[in-house]
């Protein structure tokens, strides 16, 4: 069983915290129950919650974002931690670490097993929250620079990869590492697709191009026809996909959340769908690099 993390918690005394009082009513419409000391000393490092205890407003969007991704993801978690092999969460594009954090305080260190890995190719980030987990006591959870494409995690395991708004073709980098670690859950909120966009600009004429032909309609289906690629591919590979709204649109336009769990090896009826479609779209995205390789 790991230490509480206490982020050089003050010594306890029999009086609450004035910040702590403070910052429990700022949080009680959001927090998942009443946030322990230790979470609000966290926040606090993570500059949601101002020194007095209060929430800066320009992070309350991102916070309730990654509560609300943190419940969807507990499921899945639980699964993992009930089959007792200490599961191994990477977190690609970590950026600060609010979600490999907030997953930590919330749900793996009560857990008393497992471990987060975070992984970002900003240096500077990667130290500052490396500076973070060791100052506060996240004994389990680590941090490794660099590229998404390129990364291989210690033993190459990774039960679990999140992704939360890595931008472009570096969720496309998440699916590829997700496969090469064989993951048994895949968690993914894409962002700014723009490759197939670009493919179906210069595209061979095709009975549906009507569907792209102005600029606004081709972002949004390329978009679109993106994540449809990313959850056959998936599916193709052997894994049950759930695609769902992640949070509402007044949070953020990027609030598609795919959800795949690795359930079989292959999937050959998925493949034939993926096929199809890649067809009828006429234009083949560098992600289909991981069926060829498969085949």
């Amino acid at each position: 069983m790991s230490k509480q993390h206490s982020l050089k918690r003050p010594p306890s005394s029999s009086r609450e915290r004035p910040d702590v009082i403070a910052a429990r009513k700022v949080l009680a419409e959001m927090w998942p129950g009443p946030a322990r000391e230790s979470s609000v000393t966290l926040l606090k490092a993570l500059h949601v919650l101002t020194r007095e205890g209060g929430l800066n407003l320009d992070t309350r969007r991102k916070l309730k974002q990654v509560l609300h991704l943190v419940q969807l993801l507990r499921p899945s978690i639980d699964t993992l931690l009930a089959e007792g092999s200490d599961p191994v969460i990477a977190d690609l594009g970590t950026g600060k670490s609010y979600l490999g954090f907030i997953l930590y305080d919330l749900v793996v260190g009560p857990a008393g097993c497992g471990s987060i890995v975070g992984v970002d190719v900003r240096a500077e980030l990667v130290e500052r929250s490396q500076a973070l987990a060791r100052d506060g006591g996240f004994e389990r959870m680590s941090f490794v620079a660099g590229g998404i494409a390129d990364t291989v995690l210690p033993n190459g395991r990774a039960d679990m990869v999140t992704a939360l708004h890595a931008c472009d073709t570096a969720t496309d980098d998440a699916i590829r590492f997700a496969l090469r670690h064989e993951a048994k859950v895949v968690a993914l909120i894409p962002c700014c697709q723009a490759e197939v966009a670009s493919l179906l600009e210069h595209a061979k004429p095709s009975p549906i191009d009507q569907l792209w032909r102005h600029p606004l309609h081709r972002r949004e289906f390329g978009a679109h026809a993106t994540n449809v690629l990313r959850g056959l591919v998936l599916e193709a590979r052997g894994y049950k996909v759930r695609v769902t709204e992640f949070t509402g649109l007044e949070h953020t336009l990027k609030n598609e959340l795919i959800l795949a769990t690795r359930h079989q090896q292959s999937n050959p009826q998925a493949r034939r769908k993926l096929d199809q479609f890649v067809e009828q779209l006429g234009v083949r995205p560098a992600l289909l690099d991981v069926m060829d390789a498969a085949a």
